[in-house]
């Protein structure tokens, strides 16, 4: 087997509904023909697509990797949130995501996005967790784009400090305005602080050909005609799944980025057991185990619902017993099978 050139570790799919029309399948097809040992899905803000891309990854002979594409709240400015990816490396980095994730949707929407507060990486750790700053998306990049190099500087001495030894500067190629200056500027501070570069190119559908059919589901998602000349255009035509060979080639002068995108590749180990279902532990009265603890909260709730329904204690007696006979059928049969712990939770 030749030895693998780059990896792709972004990648929005269909999963990304505002903005994602790569379906999984097809991504994985079209790096396993190309050679690439491993792809990542990281799609914007949720970890929906991961069982059916890791399954199908997997049965292609191709190594999942599990990311997403974070938003960042930005403190000064709530609508100009940066982006920062991340790359799960172990069992305790994707539970890690599952915890920043479901924060960010559960306390700090804003505008229909999920947004990760900095300051959360800190109180809670990024242990199993790969960073890339997010290229022109992230505050490092928005921050050298302004021809802030001190800001920049600052971001990225915060952020190798949250993910040390596992912090990568992104550069980009992907046909956006001001790339190669961003590329340059980005190089000369991973120089200065002695940081590591990556090169990814941000996959949002599979073919060249593909890019109309995705700028209409962007509008979609938008408000947006497809025809209007003035809307935002946050993509380019180049945005395709590239191989090897073209990543190769749009790379070649910056050899160690690409290395370092097959590096964190190596990096990311995250085995999922599929087909398996796996309760929480529900707490239960001490000394009491889950199936008499469900038997009893059962009895306990046939008998408040027999007193709602039957207030006369006649026609309640009379018809309790048939209540009582289904339930006994009922618990067994959950006992029987396991499942106590589900219908308790």
């Amino acid at each position: 087997m030749n030895t693998p050139r780059f990896v792709h570790l972004r990648l929005h799919s269909e999963y990304s509904v505002a903005d994602g029309i790569v379906r999984i399948d097809e991504a994985v097809t079209h790096a396993a023909a190309d050679g690439m040992p491993a792809l990542a899905l990281t799609d914007a803000g949720n970890l929906f697509g991961m069982v059916k891309f890791y399954r199908c990854a997997r049965e292609a002979g191709v190594k999942p990797l599990i990311g997403a594409d974070c938003w960042v709240q930005n403190a000064v400015d709530r609508d100009k949130p940066s982006r920062i990816l991340l790359l799960v490396g172990s069992r305790a980095g994707y539970l890690r995501l599952c915890e920043l994730l479901s924060r960010a949707w559960l306390t700090n929407q804003h505008r229909s996005r999920a947004e990760i507060d900095k300051a959360w990486l800190s109180d809670g750790g990024t242990d199993g967790l790969i960073a890339l700053s997010g290229a022109c998306g992230g505050d490092i990049g928005q921050a050298l784009a302004a021809d802030n190099d001190p800001a920049a500087e600052k971001l990225a001495r915060e952020w190798a400090a949250l993910f040390p030894n596992r912090f990568y500067l992104e550069l980009q190629r992907a046909g956006h305005p001001q790339t190669e200056t961003l590329v340059a500027r980005t190089v000369q501070l991973a120089t200065r602080l002695k940081l590591p570069v990556v090169a990814t190119h941000p996959v949002q559908f599979v073919a060249a050909d593909d890019f109309k059919a995705h700028e209409a589901r962007v509008c979609i998602s938008q408000g947006y005609v497809l025809g209007d000349q003035r809307r935002p255009r946050h993509f380019t035509p180049e945005q395709y799944f590239k191989t090897q060979d073209e990543m190769a080639a749009l790379f070649a002068d910056i050899p160690q980025a690409l290395q370092n995108a097959v590096e964190i590749a190596r990096r990311c180990n995250l085995t999922i057991e599929l087909g398996k279902s796996r309760l929480p532990e529900f707490p239960t009265p001490e000394g009491v185990t889950i199936d008499p603890y469900l038997h009893r909260l059962s009895v306990e709730g046939l008998q408040g619902r027999l007193d709602r329904l039957y207030p006369d204690p006649a026609a309640r007696e009379e018809n309790a017993a048939r209540y009582r006979e289904r339930l006994e059928f009922e618990i067994r049969t959950i006992v029987q099978m396991g499942f106590a712990g589900y219908f308790l939770i």
